[in-house]
């Protein structure tokens, strides 16, 4: 038997949920899950002080794995040429997320990792 240590978001077959997804289809849990995501991101985001008078939009893609017990751990970001606070706060965003309802994966609680861009725009 194959044991799953990590599972991409994109092929696990029950992702995992945030409170608000869990009564939700199956069908439509997905974009359940990605708007609970933009939610998260657009009330807590803050444009870096250090960065106010940039006119630029920063693109920082932010990699991480929302473990077995539902938690978030192990996040990564990457930016091009900017200034780290972007990558900073984008970081403690992350951290902010609630616990989730972990992905499944043939019937087993599994690791998923899930990577996505966010966007400043400083303009």
């Amino acid at each position: 038997e194959i044991e799953y240590s990590e599972v991409p978001f994109a092929v696990i077959e029950q992702i995992p949920l945030f409170l608000a997804c869990e009564k939700v289809e199956k069908t439509a849990q997905r974009d359940c899950f990605y708007k609970q995501m933009q939610l998260h991101i657009k009330k807590n985001l803050k444009i870096p002080a250090e960065a106010e008078n940039e006119s630029q939009v920063v693109r920082v893609l932010v990699q991480f794995q929302i473990d077995k017990e539902g938690k978030v751990v192990h996040i990564k970001t990457r930016r091009s040429n900017y200034n780290s606070v972007y990558e900073a706060e984008v970081k403690r965003v992350i951290e902010q997320l609630p616990k989730f309802t972990p992905g499944i994966q043939r019937g087993k609680t599994v690791i998923t990792s899930y990577a996505l861009p966010i966007n400043f725009s400083t303009n």
